[in-house]
């Protein structure tokens, strides 16, 4: 069934208004010489730009999905920030935003960049600054057990630099970056769901990343012209302590990555295959990949020693490339043929298909994970045979959720839809069986959505409840901001035979990946133990200056309204170091610190330790003061440093 079947009004899109929304688009493609990719779709070309679009209809009231003052969320949203460097947590159904997360991004707030501990975390250059001041966030997924999230940690990748993050669940704080040797643009990341060597282990034990630049390999001013030097690294992180396990080597650039239920196979679709290396080559193929891993034999083909390494990295580096796994009985990756130039690729709760959108095809192709695991055992030949259902859905398809009935709910960037479609009707379809019926509703958003992602729709508890179109283009959605608009998070009830608009949440730039996550499974903590952290002054009896030579150790306490010290003294030239520890145990009783002209802010939560280190180059005094309200003194919370010159 094509997504214009007659016999089903829901599949029939409205002609006038893809022609507007997509005018834009398809001349620049066109400006490229890529109208063409657009396969099957050049007769809905727009010859000129049409009048907007009347707005949407408003949403309609649904009390069900209404949060009223005081009383809490359902579910939580954990959201991908995008080139902020953070991560966002807000809750659903309201749509309030809770916390935003300083992970690769410089942060006043908390001090993040600012503190010791977070540099420590962040990575510094030999005089002390932070590695990076830059981040690109773009997907976040938390760690598994039973095929379900776990609420230990959240990991979000870093697609400029290269870096895996961690997040702690308990304190919705970075506790770890790692930086991923020998790739550019990790954009794809996602936990596995299973150990698949040892069956006793059902819960996360690694974090897959895919790199999506090919580069000269060592890219160490080499071959920079030599096409052919050029590949994509795929890496595999341990969860616990964060070190890179191993990397395959893979023809092709990966984009976003899946990971299977029983722990046996990972995946990341695939474009330019053609391993071009300008943007005007790679689209000409008709067919990418999705690019699938067997995870049991990579890990022991590293064990047997079969790998090599490259440049200064000492990670093993097994070879993945099409050429050297022609024979599927022992080959480690096995590429399946994908129309074209596919964005997204996604499994479904039962564990049972994989679905990879064409972006530059109006198609979504369903992959068997049973007949995957059969290619491995040679049992099938032809990898395009594991492709069991490509079903016409719309235009500029990519991203994919699922509900607890078997349906499938994609994003269509170009025909600014979400479209519904069942996958068992999609097989039969496929098979041969008109009656089918596979697309069963669509319904508009503002505009041209990127990601979309269903509530627990990426574990076997899907419970097929709402879905989140994260919108890239919000024009008449809000009041204006200038140029740099807010975007768009709308939420759609799909709970019912239709989808029904239930909110627009209105974004800050750029958002991209996000899960959404029941409220039970989440633990948080309201306070910190003093005896986490090795700095904590225990006692006000330790608290004072302490000096070796041209080193000075300042140990300060806050308890509500007031720091342990009035003052304190140093020499121009110092090297200081601020110890602070937050002795009050009300939850919600946080303090912060700064101190004028040393760029110095931070945070410090009850029972917390942080530090700073300066250097003391500008005599005179300073006032030191508490940035975060937390008394009815809170003003006169304050302390002097006098700089002697």
């Amino acid at each position: 069934m094509t997504h214009d079947d007659p016999k089903n009004p829901a599949s029939k899109p409205d002609l006038e208004r893809r022609r507007f929304l997509n005018s834009a688009a398809l001349t620049g493609l066109a400006g490229a010489g890529l109208a063409t990719g657009l396969t099957g779709c050049q007769q809905e070309q727009a010859a000129a730009p049409a009048p907007a679009a009347a707005p949407m209809a408003a949403a309609a009231s649904h009390a069900n999905d209404e949060v009223a003052p005081g009383q809490l969320d359902t579910y939580y949203d954990f959201c991908s920030g995008g080139h902020s460097g953070e991560v966002r947590i807000y809750g659903l159904p309201s749509g309030r935003l809770f916390k935003r997360i300083p992970v690769f991004n410089m942060d006043c707030l908390v001090g993040w960049g600012v503190t010791n501990e977070s540099k420590a975390i962040l990575g510094t250059k030999p005089n002390g600054t932070p590695k990076y001041t830059t981040g690109d966030t773009h997907h976040v997924h938390q760690t598994y057990k039973d095929g379900t999230y776990d609420g230990k940690y959240i990991f979000v990748n870093d697609k400029i630099h290269g870096r895996l993050a961690r997040v702690r669940m308990d304190t919705m704080e970075c506790d770890k970056i790692t930086e991923l040797p020998n790739i550019q643009g990790f954009h794809g990341t996602f936990p596995d769901k299973r150990d698949p060597v040892d069956a006793s282990i059902n819960y996360t034990t690694r974090v897959f990343c895919g790199a999506e630049f090919s580069i000269p390999l060592p890219n160490d001013g080499r071959d920079l012209e030599d096409g052919s030097k050029y590949h994509s690294l795929f890496t595999c992180v341990d969860s616990e302590s964060m070190e890179v396990r191993w990397q395959v080597l893979i023809d092709g650039n990966c984009d976003l990555v899946a990971s299977s239920y029983d722990g046996k196979l990972t995946c990341t679709n695939q474009y330019n295959t053609e391993m071009a290396v300008r943007y005007q080559d790679m689209m000409t193929v008709e067919m990418d990949a999705c690019l699938f891993f067997n995870v049991a034999r990579i890990e022991q083909a590293v064990k047997d020693g079969k790998f090599t390494t490259i440049g200064d990295s000492k990670v093993p580096v097994v070879d993945g490339t099409r050429g050297a796994n022609a024979d599927p009985k022992t080959a480690l990756t096995c590429y399946v043929p994908i129309p074209k130039n596919p964005h997204g690729v996604n499994i479904s709760p039962d564990g049972k298909y994989y679905v990879c959108s064409g972006k530059l095809s109006p198609t979504a192709s369903v992959i068997a994970h049973d007949l995957v695991l059969k290619w491995f055992e040679g049992e099938i030949k032809d990898a395009r045979e594991v492709v069991i259902a490509e079903p016409e859905i719309g235009l500029g398809p990519l991203h994919t959720g699922f509900d607890n009935k078997g349906n499938a709910y994609t994003t269509l960037f170009l025909d600014s839809q979400i479209v519904k479609w069942n996958v068992e009707a999609a097989i039969k379809a496929h098979n041969g069986d008109t009656a089918a019926t596979v697309v069963l509703d669509r319904i508009d958003v503002h505009y041209q959505p990127g990601h979309g992602f269903t509530s627990m729709g990426e574990t076997r508890e899907s419970d097929g409840k709402y879905f989140v179109s994260d919108n890239k283009f919000s024009k008449d959605r809000f009041l204006p901001v200038g140029p740099l608009h807010a975007e768009t998070a709308q939420l759609i009830d799909i709970s019912g035979d239709k989808m029904k608009l239930v909110a627009d949440h209105s974004v800050y730039s750029e958002p991209h990946d996000s899960i959404i996550v029941r409220r039970d499974i989440i633990k948080t903590r309201q306070i910190y133990d003093l005896d986490e952290f090795p700095l904590a002054i225990k006692d006000y009896k330790d608290s004072g200056v302490y000096r070796d030579g041209k080193k000075v150790t300042v140990k300060l306490i806050s308890a509500a309204p007031a720091f342990s010290l009035d003052e304190f003294s140093v020499k121009k030239g110092d090297e200081v170091t601020i110890i602070l520890t937050n002795f009050d145990k009300v939850e919600d009783l946080t303090h912060g610190f700064a101190i004028p002209k040393y760029d110095i802010n931070f945070l410090v939560n009850p029972q917390e330790t942080k530090s700073v280190t300066f250097i003391a180059d500008k005599p005179g005094v300073y006032w030191c003061y508490c940035t975060n309200f937390c008394h009815a003194l809170h003003l006169e919370m304050r302390m002097r440093m006098f700089v002697e010159a």
